[in-house]
């Protein structure tokens, strides 16, 4: 058997991790092209590797970022007629750039400007793992929320109303127990949706400034918008800058924020994953 394909289906496998999805394909390490880059990020310990298995096949085949220790891990899917890169980041808490994990993180989501990214949280720690939902909804709006650790949660008399969640996050919310392959068809619908525009994502942003700080922001937004109009999430940037982050300080002298064309990205990526399989 091709182990980078779906099995046949039969009834005793019908809850099994590589059970048969209508429309997956699982391209392993193929991504010589692609259509769509899909970021993967969440705290540890929620089942990220579990969900980037289910979804290329792999066992997490590794490499390093460039110029970092910390480790990659890429592979492919296609769906429904559409193949997907997928990039699985390093788990973290913030992306408040407070270690190596959290810029390596933070840069691809920022710089990379993947067209989705699914955060995996625990739905047995919802709470602890939101802060970080809420730090990826500041730069990206194209956000999948992966709600999964389901079965530990049932077995803790945990409910949680997903849909009440995905109004009040303004993204959609999608249920699994990937350990089980449970919600996975879900999961692939909603990236499907929201990489293709068929989903709008609106998301809630939570903080309200103060009239002296929001006038400092919204001028220093002004001119991050004349300097660099291809820069993304200017808003975001102008708060990082406000509060002394010298990385995206450099980045922006640098001319790096502003991000390279879908080609360039395509292509840098292919010579990544080339390299990591040399």
């Amino acid at each position: 058997m091709n182990p980078t394909s779906t099995p046949p289906t039969s009834p005793a496998c019908a809850t099994c991790p590589v059970h048969n999805l209508a429309g997956l394909k699982r391209l392993g390490v193929d991504m010589a092209d692609w259509d769509y880059v899909v970021a993967l990020a969440g705290n540890p310990n929620v089942g990220k590797s579990t969900v980037f298995n289910n979804l290329t096949g792999l066992r997490q085949h590794t490499g390093n970022w460039p110029g970092k220790t910390v480790t990659r891990a890429e592979g492919g899917f296609e769906y429904a007629g559409r193949r997907h890169k997928l990039v699985d980041l390093p788990g973290t808490y913030s992306l408040l750039a407070t270690s190596t994990d959290e810029e390596v993180a933070r840069d691809f989501l920022l710089f990379g400007r993947p067209d989705v990214t699914i955060a995996v949280v625990d739905a047995t720690r919802l709470e602890r793992n939101l802060n970080l939902v809420l730090q990826v909804l500041e730069i990206t709006e194209r956000v999948v929320v992966c709600l999964n650790l389901l079965d530990q949660a049932r077995r803790l008399g945990i409910e949680i109303d997903d849909r009440r969640l995905a109004r009040d996050l303004g993204v959609p919310v999608v249920r699994t127990a990937a350990r089980y392959g449970e919600g996975t068809q879900a999961l692939l619908q909603a990236v499907d949706e929201v990489a293709t525009g068929r989903a709008a994502c609106r998301p809630r942003r939570v903080f309200e400034e103060p009239p002296v700080l929001k006038q400092a922001l919204n001028s220093l937004v002004t001119e991050l918008t004349r300097l660099h109009p291809d820069l993304p999430n200017p808003r975001w940037v102008a708060w990082r800058l406000l509060d002394g982050d010298q990385r995206i300080a450099e980045a922006l002298r640098d001319g790096e924020l502003p991000g390279p064309s879908a080609t360039a990205r395509q292509a840098g990526a292919a010579a990544a994953v080339r390299g990591s399989n040399s």
